[in-house]
């Protein structure tokens, strides 16, 4: 693989170039010769508020913006007001609110008092919400023009502020549970020129619930940390410094982590712990489902190779690839049964990759790549066992069903759409699907995929017919498509105006 293929993985995705090494099961190649079938989807644009454009904002941890009950809680959807702080037109200047869509109807989420922009980060089984907005004042802390805060929505979309660490006036919420306790990440007042946000002071995990934030301290020696995930017994997990030892893989990614850096579970009765890693000087846990089971990537010692790898109290560190072998690879996702998704490569090539146990040992199924592309990374898995995610080199969003090949999912959506599929957020128990979308004029619409199948009957203007893999991955190669998608669309309203300030945005 080219170097120009590697740059491209090490500005999308947590870690550098996957090369891994991994042989297919008699049983995995059976399942290759064998053609699928995938369902038709049709898709639901929960439009703007006057705007031209609505998104995702993705952050590297698992999303949460797509519940079982098909309440999609995404992002952001632009009004036809323009932000008075907005200095670029990229993706635009339009003010942005904060929305819930279900059933067909868009629901505005309102503003913090004295605010401009807001936006959703998570929504929860039974509707409970986190997100950040402006409140219409200056941060005298770091000197810039605005104040983002936390927000709680509850289940009458009340708005609540849930503010930021005392003497500040920044803090950024990633997950929500329904006990209503939220994690993130926020700024303290102790300067720090290593700080993982890189605007001056030390970045704080945080804990918040029924009004109280808590700083959840950091591993180590470390300064700083990150809260990224909750589950629903409480266990946050989130990435700390460990010490002052400079890490050139950890810094050598979109989040520039300078300092060694590892993953951490924290819950009310343990407090902090070190999840551990494989020698290396750069670990980070990507999910954690709700029996409590962590996945992420680890470098081995000497910081030359890096391994997925699944971790529970009970057993540790789990690296799903063996120790032995040289190769690359991550583990990005994880369901309550214990199936884990991320990617893999091999000489040949780079795929997407399913791991479940079986007979106590942990066993992969390659999913393959897409005809126009190589280097697929899966990010999203459902109980059944559907998965989708991303081919980072070409922009191209996948899906794939019972361990059998990936394919484009604009080949699965009607062709007369108007739009061109990009960055895969979710898929749900129900086989939704939320991903971010272009249309021709360049604008981004988030929208929701409805698959056409038994559980979703009378959908307007559902296929429900099948497709076939070899057809679908022979339409992907003829059909064109927008590499800069991912990256376009990602770019929310707060992550402009510290763009446009030169300072680094705290988000993907």
């Amino acid at each position: 693989m080219n170097s120009k293929t590697w740059t491209r993985i090490i500005a999308l995705t947590l870690f550098a170039a996957l090369t891994l090494g991994v042989s297919l099961s008699a049983q995995d190649q059976a399942k290759k010769t064998r053609p699928p079938q995938y369902h038709h989807y049709q898709i639901a644009d929960p439009g703007t508020f006057g705007g031209p454009q609505s998104h995702q904002n993705f952050s590297s941890f698992v999303q949460g913006n797509l519940n079982n009950r098909g309440a999609f809680a995404p992002g952001a959807a632009d009004t036809n007001v323009i932000d008075p702080l907005c200095y670029d037109n990229f993706p635009d200047c339009y003010a942005a609110h904060a929305f819930r869509w279900q059933d067909g109807v868009t629901t505005d989420l309102g503003l913090l008092p004295g605010g401009t922009n807001s936006q959703v980060n998570w929504i929860t089984a039974s509707g409970l919400m986190t997100g950040l907005g402006d409140n219409g004042q200056a941060d005298p802390l770091i000197g810039i023009p605005f104040q983002i805060h936390g927000i709680f929505w509850g289940h009458d979309l009340a708005i609540t502020d849930i503010g930021s660490l005392p003497d500040t006036y920044f803090a950024n919420p990633f997950a929500v549970n329904d006990r209503g306790e939220v994690v993130g990440a926020a700024m303290n007042t102790i300067p720090d020129p290593n700080s993982i946000w890189q605007i001056g002071h030390q970045t704080r995990a945080f804990y918040w619930k029924d009004g109280v934030m808590q700083d959840l301290g950091t591993l180590g020696t470390g300064t700083d940390a990150v809260a990224g995930l909750i589950n629903e017994r409480g266990q946050v997990i989130g990435w700390s410094y460990t010490n002052a030892i400079p890490s050139a893989v950890c810094g050598n990614n979109n989040f520039s982590f300078p300092l060694t850096t590892g993953s951490f579970i924290w819950d009310k009765h343990n407090g902090m712990r070190d999840i551990g890693g494989f020698g290396g000087t750069c670990t980070l846990a990507g999910d954690i489902n709700n029996r409590g089971q962590i996945v992420g990537a680890s470098f081995l010692a000497g910081d030359q190779t890096y391994h997925p790898f699944v971790w529970d109290a009970a057993t540790g560190m789990t690296d799903l690839m063996g120790a032995a072998n040289g190769f690359n690879g991550q583990a990005f996702a994880i369901n309550d049964g214990g199936q884990i998704v991320g990617a893999a490569c091999d000489a040949v090539d780079c795929h997407a990759a399913l791991w479940q146990k079986r007979g106590g040992k942990w066993h992969e199924t390659n999913l393959g790549i897409l005809a126009v592309g190589n280097c697929p990374n899966a990010t999203s898995v459902n109980a059944s066992a559907q998965v989708v995610g991303i081919d980072y080199c070409n922009g191209l969003p996948f899906f794939s069903e019972d361990g059998a090949q990936i394919v484009d999912l604009n080949t699965l959506v009607p062709s007369n759409s108007g739009l061109q599929l990009g960055e895969v957020g979710q898929i749900n128990n129900r086989g939704e699907i939320s991903i971010n979308a272009v249309d021709a004029s360049g604008n981004g619409h988030t929208v929701v995929l409805i698959p056409c199948d038994e559980g979703h009957p009378g959908v307007e203007g559902c296929d429900y017919s099948k497709v076939d893999a070899e057809t679908a991955a022979a339409q992907s190669a003829d059909r064109l498509h927008v590499p800069s998608t991912t990256q376009n669309l990602s770019r929310s309203w707060w992550s402009n105006r510290f763009h446009m300030r030169g300072l680094p945005s705290p988000s993907k």
